[in-house]
């Protein structure tokens, strides 16, 4: 009876450690169902994964990328790791690092993009936009321009501005430098 009872243990033991995971996933499903950090059409990242969130299955949840790949992930691992939910909140900041090169005019270049942030009529002015020098660099001062768009305007908005500054820094006397390193060379 007593090797009976060891083998019915350990039977149990076994499958309570096959069913492990099944509960994991099981017990992170209901919480993300439940808590809701995320719904269909968000996009989010988790496990460093990133997509837009197709189904929540109680097992797990279904991503699909801007380039239409399906990745599946087990809710027991996402509800256990740190969602980054990029579409939850109705504003998002969009930040841009642009360099100008060393002896352009820092004053016409913090001018162009103000104007450029004024007549784009999809970034907010509440808060208000901000345009700073972010850095000395080895080969430009570094510019940090930051401003909120509605969370659907995002990337369209961010685009546009690069192009922006591509198309007309050049009309205003700005350079886009690029790296660069000067080489003495001493004769003996």
């Amino acid at each position: 009876m007593t090797s009976f009872v060891a083998l019915l243990g350990a039977a149990g033991l076994a499958i309570g450690m096959a069913f492990s995971g099944t509960l994991s996933n099981f017990a992170g499903g209901v919480m993300i169902l439940f808590f809701k950090p995320f719904k269909i059409g968000d996009f989010i990242n988790v496990q460093g994964e990133e997509g837009f969130v197709d189904q929540i299955l109680i097992f797990n949840t279904i991503l699909k990328t801007f380039d239409n790949k399906v990745i599946i992930l087990a809710n027991g691992a996402v509800a256990n790791n740190t969602i980054v939910n990029y579409t939850k909140a109705d504003k998002r900041r969009v930040d841009w690092h642009l360099g100008i090169a060393y002896g352009d005019d820092l004053k016409v270049a913090k001018e162009v993009l103000f104007k450029f942030i004024k007549e784009e009529k999809r970034i907010l002015q509440d808060p208000i936009p901000f345009v700073g020098v972010g850095e000395l660099g080895d080969s430009s001062v570094n510019l940090v321009v930051k401003a909120w768009v509605s969370t659907d305007d995002y990337w369209d908005v961010f685009y546009a501005l690069n192009e922006r500054v591509y198309n007309e820094f050049g009309d205003a006397g700005l350079h886009i430098p690029f790296p660069q390193m000067d080489v003495h060379v001493k004769n003996s």
